[in-house]
């Protein structure tokens, strides 16, 4: 993992500096920084804390459903509606343990609830860059923050589970060290929390959840007074497939006339590959599915069907396992 830079200001994981599934513009800052500071945040995993390294899938009744535990905010001198908040996020620190899990099919979550009437969880012993899986089956890690963003304009309390423009539950899995986020700002000081830290994800987090990880989060924080935009925009290096190189890959598709349903092929598809050719209970590929499996649109013009693209790395499984090795 990158070395941790110079830090200005660090924010514990304390209650007094956490706030649980809103966003609320008249909440007051647990910091107030100037324009420049890098701030080192302590953030707990997205089931606060009522998940841990010894946590069985009994224990997902008694899961939080506060919702998401953002540390912050965090107040920038000089922030004002009409800026940018630049957000460079320079390194993660993970606690060596992470979660994924799905609820019960009758909650409605995740992408294919029906297909799985019961929950299931991992948990992952997370050791420098790697998550190990079952079946010598080893992800590598990339942490990133799901949740990144500032207070919305409107008053009240609104819930931290849909993204919004000002960012937020965007889950995108490439805000990985290194890269910028760029957030516009709708009240004086940005008000900025961060939190939903994620050891892996695929693109499309399908079961729910990515490998949820406490994790400590640092960044630098900075006011662009000459920027205008009207969603969260970034900049970043990836890495775009899990060793951040070509590789080969396994994929399915699906093919439909709805975007959602296509998705939804192409991820059963996956999940019929790897219990029947790689040996995992179904339940055990639709997390593998959720932590390393990437969606992509593949097309959108050739009406009245559109092709969704699902995509998992030989990487990922034993060498004796893998069918990119050579002959």
């Amino acid at each position: 993992m990158a070395s941790t830079p110079t830090v200005d200001h660090r924010l514990s994981d304390r209650d007094e500096n956490v706030h649980l599934g809103i966003w609320d513009n008249s909440l007051d800052p647990a910091l107030t920084v100037e324009s420049g500071d890098v701030v080192r945040f302590e953030c707990r995993g997205a089931p606060n804390g009522s998940l841990d390294a010894e946590s069985t899938v009994a224990d997902l009744a008694n899961r939080s459903s506060a919702g998401h535990p953002l540390t912050g905010p965090v107040a920038v001198a000089g922030a004002e509606p009409g800026d940018v908040l630049q957000v460079d996020l320079l390194a993660f620190q993970h606690k060596g343990f992470g979660v994924s899990y799905f609820p019960p099919g009758e909650s409605g979550q995740g992408l294919l609830p029906e297909e799985f009437p019961e929950p299931g969880i991992h948990v992952w012993d997370l050791e420098g860059d790697v998550g190990r899986f079952v079946n010598g089956i080893e992800v590598p890690l990339d942490p990133f923050p799901g949740v990144v963003g500032v207070a919305p304009a409107a008053d009240g309390e609104h819930s931290t589970t849909p993204p919004r423009r000002v960012g937020g539950n965007m889950d995108v899995k490439h805000f990985t060290a290194g890269s910028t986020v760029y957030l516009p700002v709708e009240v004086a000081g940005a008000l900025f929390s961060v939190g939903d830290c994620h050891g892996a994800q695929g693109d499309g987090e399908v079961c729910l959840t990515g490998i949820e990880a406490p994790m400590f989060v640092t960044a630098r924080l900075s006011v662009q007074t000459d920027m205008a935009i009207d969603q969260p925009r970034f900049e970043t290096n990836g890495p775009f497939t899990p060793t951040g190189h070509d590789e080969r890959m396994y994929g399915t598709t699906g093919i439909a006339d709805d975007l959602m349903e296509a998705t939804r092929l192409a991820i059963r598809h996956m999940i019929d590959y790897l219990h029947e050719e790689r040996g995992l209970t179904r339940a055990e590929a639709y997390i593998l599915c959720s932590a390393a499996v990437d969606l992509k649109v593949s097309q959108v013009v050739d009406a009245p069907n559109w092709t969704v693209s699902a995509y998992l790395a030989e990487s990922l499984f034993p060498p004796t396992d893998r069918t990119d090795r050579e002959e």
